[in-house]
């Protein structure tokens, strides 16, 4: 059969046009797929910190401009030299890069083999090379900070008009990474205990200005570290304050022999005559928070001044004292991190450790309670005075601190000091060498000072039962008395050392107490099998002992047989806790002075609200209560409930209420 001529001619034209669609398809260059959240969002805000290439922001000006990114990055000069004569190249996009650039050089430079010394017999020759690197890792750090800043002030756009840009932020970002790496940089390749006037580096001289934070003027340091990538494992969280600025921790040099011997133990700590005058437990803030900005001396300085005058600072302000700086004449947010220096304190000093020890070391280091300021001292703010329970150390007070320190009104108006001391003690010597700490440290106050009047104290366990007797009046002689016997009353008449201990008065300071889980009527806990076997491990510190042998044996001779009695009744703290124990005969009764503001938290592991049922496994309800309180919350949980989230917020809640019986603070909603 033939095919009609017609027909195949039209075949031919369909299979023509059908060649020609598949050929114009076939060159296609855009199609449609759809990529996960993630990949959109990485593409958008990673860069040199987050991955080992550029950004894409960067990348794309590369393009443009037809340049091989791997070789911008090694020779960042040279390919900033060439995108500054292509004119179609926009200011921002240019400033930025070149950013960009000089950071990955400085990071690659960190990285590099040049940069460690290695211990070799070309010792001479790797640290050469590696001085070398650091100048040439330096320098490339400066050129980055000056791009980064000529971006964010000297741009024809301000900051705020680039408000929602993810290329603001990354530029913020490298400007903080820059500015630590060329701090820490310098820090290791010119070591120095002082912070230096100035750093210089190649053409340019960094002038270090400390104006605004006398606390570090003409102070001996330890370290300067960054704080930018901290992390501690203990802290829920890092409370920051956004804004410009890198943060660090300033580390004060610390004129203490690391090797030195605790200080011997005091019986009468308040009349001790301490060498020049100060008592060496009272521990100013050692880790100190600091936040630096690095800027032109003028800071009106013209875009190409910023990027080539030789003159540049670097300022470090105190981020407690200052939130806002002035940069070309505009108003910003200083950058804080709060929780670091904390953070750096406790794993650096292992408190934690030494809290467990104090019980089993009978010549343990821990003779004498110490306070510790975790800031430096501020006149304006009001104190919080943490107290620990058994066992414990202010590692115990690391929730209840950070939320403090993340709270803007609580941080703004409360300076936090902690008590370290040894809880194997026996109680009432604890909460008399507590006593005489805290005095000593408000005597050194100004009367007048807000920070010197209405001061809060907050116990947990056993710390909670000496907060009590802290703000209490009480004379426990004559109830105490009849526990002797007729000779040790009489030389107890005649060499009153020990009889101090019994009469307590209220230290004024103080007008509000929390109490949490404290067991003021004892505890059976203490009594069990396990922890009567625990007690009989658990020592006296036997400088304690051989102090009280010395000082009463040194009045009369015939006091040895005292002394002896006496260091064989003598209970250590956790024996002290036992329901059952004569401590708590002499002192369930006693309660804080009239007029005294206090509260109640407690944990509760029951299902019952019956208050005869009611226990945190420790410490049972009706030990924890106390008629009076102006509120008592009882939570959820076992004894260490100062780590609970709704303790916190409770805690919260009563600090700011204390502001504003004083009318210091707004009410929180």
């Amino acid at each position: 059969m033939k095919i009609p001529i017609f027909l195949l001619r039209q075949s031919l034209c369909i299979l023509s046009l059908l060649f020609s669609i598949l050929i114009t398809s076939g060159c296609q260059l855009v199609s449609l797929k759809k990529q996960t959240l993630h990949t959109t969002i990485s593409n958008e805000r990673n860069s040199i910190l987050t991955q080992k290439k550029l950004s894409e922001a960067s990348l794309n000006v590369l393009y443009m401009a037809d340049m091989d990114a791997k070789i911008c990055m090694q020779t960042p000069e040279a390919c900033i030299t060439d995108l500054e004569k292509i004119q179609q190249i926009q200011e921002e996009q240019l400033l930025s890069t070149a950013s960009e650039l000089y950071l990955s050089k400085a990071l690659a430079l960190s990285e590099s083999y040049d940069c460690k010394i290695n211990n070799n017999v070309n010792a001479k020759t790797e640290e050469a090379n590696k001085g070398n690197c650091l100048e040439q890792q330096l320098q490339a750090l400066d050129k980055s900070i000056r791009y980064s800043y000529a971006y964010l002030f000297k741009s024809s756009r301000e900051p705020q008009d680039r408000i929602f840009d993810n290329r603001q932020v990354q530029i913020r970002d490298f400007y903080n990474q820059a500015l630590n790496q060329l701090v820490n940089a310098y820090s290791e390749k010119k070591a120095s205990a002082t912070i230096p006037s100035e750093i210089k580096i190649g053409k340019s001289t960094y002038t270090i200005d400390v104006e605004a934070y006398q606390k570090l003027q003409n102070q001996k340091l330890e370290k300067f570290t960054s704080s930018y990538n901290m992390n501690f494992s203990g802290l829920r969280s890092i409370n920051r304050r956004d804004g410009f600025g890198s943060d660090f921790v300033a580390v004060l040099h610390s004129n203490q022999d690391p090797n030195q011997k605790e200080n011997p133990y005091i019986l009468d700590p308040l009349a001790y005559h301490y060498p020049n005058g100060v008592n060496p437990n009272i521990h100013k803030a050692h880790y100190l928070a600091s936040t630096l900005i690095a800027e032109p001396i003028n800071p009106n300085a013209k875009l190409d001044e910023v990027l080539n005058s030789p003159d540049f600072k670097i300022k470090i302000y105190d981020p407690y004292n200052i939130e806002k700086i002035n940069i070309v004449g505009k108003e910003y947010s200083l950058a804080a991190n709060f929780s670091a220096p904390y953070g750096l304190w406790l794993a650096e000093n292992n408190l934690g450790a030494a809290a467990y020890l104090t019980l089993i070391d009978r010549n343990q280091r821990l003779n004498m309670p110490h306070l510790y300021m975790l800031e430096p001292y501020n006149p304006n703010k009001k104190v919080i005075v943490l107290v620990h329970g058994l066992a414990s150390s202010p590692e115990a007070w690391i929730a209840v601190t950070n939320e403090i320190m993340g709270d803007k009104t609580l941080r703004e108006h409360y300076q936090v000091w902690q008590i370290f001391y040894s809880t194997n003690m026996p109680i009432l010597e604890s909460r008399f060498q507590i006593y005489a700490l805290l005095k000593q440290t408000f005597a050194s106050l100004n009367p007048n000072d807000p920070a010197a009047n209405n001061a809060v104290l907050i116990g947990h366990s056993m710390g909670g039962i000496i907060s009590r007797l802290l703000v209490s009046n009480a004379d426990l002689s004559k109830d105490a008395l009849p526990m002797m016997s007729n000779h040790e009353q009489a030389r107890m008449r005649k060499h009153p050392v020990i009889g101090e201990r019994l009469r307590m008065q209220a230290i004024p300071n103080f007008d509000r107490v929390i109490f949490l889980a404290a067991p003021h009527r004892g505890t059976s806990y203490a009594d069990r099998w396990f922890t009567l076997t625990a007690r009989k491990i658990i020592r006296l510190p036997s400088t304690f002992l051989k102090t009280l042998t010395d000082t009463l044996t040194s009045y009369d001779d015939d006091l040895k047989e005292m002394v002896r009695t006496i260091n064989n009744s003598l209970q250590n703290g956790p024996s002290d806790l036992s329901n059952k124990s004569e401590f708590m005969e002499l002192t369930s009764g006693i309660s804080p002075k009239e007029g005294l503001v206090f509260h109640s938290i407690m944990g509760n592991i029951t299902k019952s609200d019956d208050p005869d049922t009611i226990t945190d496994g420790i410490v049972p309800y009706k030990s924890a209560h106390l008629d009076g309180a102006v509120s008592e919350k009882i939570i959820k949980g076992g004894h260490s409930i100062q780590m609970k989230p709704e303790t916190t917020l409770e805690l919260r809640r009563i600090l700011n209420q204390h502001l504003i019986d004083h009318s210091l603070g707004k009410p929180k909603h």
